[in-house]
């Protein structure tokens, strides 16, 4: 696959950070196949690791079709870091906007151009406690249905052995693996032409998802839980909880009970 509009900022990243991460993780990448050699598209990637948007980027490097990144606004702005940004041609989101098509104005300009944008549709790192992919928000599906590109689902493990989540000091031995695969374009014809209202945009996130979750069941071998883990419905079961205990305490004059005081079992 030609490389292409790689640039010299995205050359110097790859000598800056390919070294390490060759000698930190061993690969086994597949699926580069269905990276498109031409035109614009969006990946679609799980978030299991702080360390995993370097390792994704280093696959994606050599398919010749470097990802184009989301990331705010005000990072652009900051010294060598928003020089960098701003040369590897990242995209910044500007989250103060009220209108959610015109935050990804910039994401959508450059798929229209031919780039490839890069998405992690959980938002930040998974929170589901064995690494699965969470739900996802509609940022990608929005792009996807004003564009009508290809959406690449891809699934990693292998980072996040190395640096697990939320981990303040990574795992060096023995040598962990960084597995990827990319699967075929997500089929979502069927949103086509349709108004693009909240349900149908968490309907499309929601194929989008269940895309990448069963790339990393593929990887992993194992088959991820029938409902994906839900940090919303998480924290409002949380408060749920929250309030229950308060309330039985309340009803019983606040006074501990004995599991509390260390006295039963």
């Amino acid at each position: 696959m030609p490389r292409r509009r790689i640039g010299f900022w995205y050359r110097f990243a790859a000598v800056l950070c390919k070294p390490p991460l060759v000698v930190l993780l061993k690969r086994d990448w597949r699926g580069m196949e269905n990276i498109p050699a031409e035109g614009g598209f969006i990946t679609a990637v799980n978030h299991n690791s702080h360390i995993d948007p370097f390792a994704y980027a280093h696959f994606q490097y050599n398919t010749g079709r470097v990802p184009r990144f989301l990331a705010k606004s005000g990072l652009f702005n900051k010294g060598f870091i928003g020089a960098a940004m701003r040369g590897t041609g990242q995209i910044p989101v500007y989250r103060e906007s009220t209108d959610a098509l015109s935050a990804f104005r910039a994401a959508i300009d450059a798929v229209e151009r031919g780039e490839c944008v890069a998405f992690y549709p959980e938002g930040t790192l998974t929170r589901d406690p064995d690494g699965w992919p969470m739900t996802g928000k509609t940022g990608a599906a929005r792009v996807a249905l004003q564009t009508r590109c290809p959406v690449i689902p891809v699934a990693q493990w292998g980072a996040n052995e190395l640096l697990p989540p939320y981990a303040k000091k990574p795992s060096l031995l023995p040598r962990k693996t960084h597995r990827v695969l990319a699967g075929p374009p997500v089929d979502l014809d069927r949103f086509y032409g349709r108004e693009m209202t909240p349900e149908l945009l968490k309907e499309a996130t929601e194929v989008i998802m269940a895309a990448v979750t069963r790339q990393l069941e593929q990887i992993r071998g194992e088959q991820a839980p029938e409902t994906p883990y839900d940090p919303r419905r998480e924290r409002i079961e949380q408060r749920r909880r929250t309030h229950t205990q308060k309330r039985e305490e309340r009803a019983r004059g606040g006074r501990p009970t004995a599991r509390e005081e260390g006295l039963g079992t």
